[in-house]
């Protein structure tokens, strides 16, 4: 009984290995299957061994039926071979440039290309696969290697042949003519261009196939960025502003014209600071310009450039009624007799200078001019708001009395030819009051004043007047002659006072 049962467990044991087996050979034989399968639905895999499809072309040379590595080997021996005989000329209008054989450095950076190239047509499923492989066969394939991936240098070169080549385009601008019947005009812009730099790449990878060729470079035009038509549609008359001067001299006249002709035609851009010193340069005999009376130290006195201030004060005020930034503006010690007070504008190179900056977000333009009688300044720019207008004003805040006449004794004979004896008097200046007076910036609207601005605030000193007196003794016997020569006393301010200032100044 025993041994029955070891027969059938025996027999139950060989059952069992027998059925492992055949699901073994099952198992791969489907493994296979499924291997074949996709090797024959999804195409080739790519390995070393790995030929190129007949008739294929990389950078004109034929890779059919090689490896990577052949097909590698090949192309850096055809390239180094025949790198020498490569000769590009480039053209552009008048001037050419020559790329040649010293200016390929073979770098020979193609493997991925090579990958590329090799799959192409072996993805995908069988009948894909086939329908491209019979193209290529039929057709060909031409691949091209960028040159940058083949020789090294080139585009160091083509870099400085492009930036000799390229151009900015030129907008329009506003032409200015203070002279003109027609101040404002535009001049023309012109269109720029730059290389048109894949266009180029791709001819020069054609041409370094060919071996020699010429290439007209490409460009690609750029307009430029605004037109100014608008603008220039949109510029008016800000201010005018003039001063007399019809009872100068020649000299002092000749003074105010040289100064203000610097700023005639001056186009300020919005942000531009401008010095009134800078711009008339040095005020010398060499320069034009010629003696007449200044002001110094409190009195008159003769100066090469006298005048000028007179140029400046004109500026000053135009800029002041256009609503222009004044950076810096000095008051004389005695009032300008041209302008209210606290409207004038004192400059003396080194250390007195009227400045002025453009806070608006377009361009001013400055016309001067001069006639028989009158210094004038235009200010031209964009238009202010509507109905919006500016003037100035001048307040008299009080008057600073005089402390009337210093006599002066005459001890060194300076005046004898005017004064010999004590009690015997020469005027050689009378006394001024002097003033304290504020300016003010009004802006209206439709007539309607809607903002008052205080500018400035200002002291005008008091001058003594000054007698020159005799030293000698008068003999006996002699008397002085009858002299219109007063003695001028320390002055009183009264109501009458004021009102004279007030008229003399123009002020309201």
């Amino acid at each position: 009984m025993e041994k029955v049962n070891q027969s059938e467990n025996q027999k139950g044991k060989k059952s069992k290995n027998k059925s492992s087996f055949v699901w073994l050979l099952i198992v791969c034989f489907i493994t296979v299957g499924l291997l074949l399968f996709c090797q024959f639905y999804f195409g080739d895999s790519v390995s070393d061994k790995t030929t190129f499809y007949e008739n294929t072309y990389v950078n004109g040379i034929d890779v059919s039926g090689m490896t990577k590595a052949e097909a590698k080997n090949l192309l850096s021996t055809s390239l180094t071979q025949n790198k020498d005989n490569i000769e590009i000329t480039l053209k552009h209008e008048d001037k050419t440039w020559t790329l040649n054989g010293d200016d390929f450095e073979l770098i020979g950076n193609f493997d991925n290309s090579l990958d590329e190239i090799i799959k192409y047509g072996r993805e995908g499923n069988i009948f894909e696969k086939k329908k491209i492989e019979n193209k290529i066969k039929s057709e060909g394939l031409q691949v091209n290697i960028p040159y940058q991936n083949l020789f090294g240098g080139i585009d160091n070169k083509l870099n400085l042949i492009i930036s000799e080549i390229e151009k900015e385009p030129v907008s329009s601008t506003i032409v200015f003519n203070p002279d003109a019947k027609n101040m404002f005009s535009l001049s023309e812009g012109q269109n720029g261009y730059v290389v048109n730099r894949d266009l180029l790449e791709q001819e020069i990878n054609e041409a370094i196939i060919k071996g020699k060729c010429e290439i007209e470079i490409p460009l690609q035009d750029i307009l430029p960025n605004e037109s100014l038509e608008n603008m220039l549609e949109q510029i008016s008359l800000r201010s005018h502003f003039s001063t007399d001067y019809s009872k100068s001299t020649e000299n002092r006249k000749n003074n105010i014209k040289k100064a203000l002709t610097s700023f005639n035609g001056l186009i300020v851009e919005p942000n531009e600071e401008i010095s009134f010193n800078s711009q008339t340069g040095p005020r010398t005999k060499e320069n034009g310009y010629k003696n007449a009376n200044i002001i110094f130290g409190g009195s008159y006195v003769s100066g090469v450039a006298g005048g000028v201030c007179q140029a400046s004060t004109t500026l000053y005020n135009a800029l002041l009624l256009a609503d222009v930034e004044i950076i810096k503006a000095n008051h004389h010690s005695l009032p300008a007799s041209y302008v209210p007070l606290s409207f004038d504008a004192m400059v003396s190179e080194g250390y007195a200078d009227l400045v002025f900056k453009n806070n608006l977000d377009t361009p001013i333009y400055i016309k001067t001019y001069c006639d028989s009688t009158s210094a004038n300044v235009e200010i031209y720019g964009q238009p202010f708001k509507e109905g919006i207008s500016i003037k100035t004003r001048s307040e008299l805040v009080k008057i600073l009395p005089h402390n009337g006449d210093n006599i002066i004794s005459d001890k060194n004979g300076e005046y004898s030819n005017k004064v010999l004896y004590k009690g015997e008097y020469f005027r050689l200046k009378y006394p001024q009051e002097g003033y304290e007076s504020k300016g003010y910036l009004q802006y209206y609207k439709n007539g309607e004043l809607i903002e008052e601005k205080l500018i400035r605030h200002d002291h005008y000193q008091p001058q003594n007047g000054i007698l020159i007196e005799g030293t000698f003794d008068l003999e006996d016997g002699m008397t002085l002659p009858q002299s219109n020569v007063k003695y001028i006393s320390p002055q009183k301010v009264t109501s009458q006072t004021i009102e004279n200032a007030k008229k003399k100044w123009h002020i309201d």
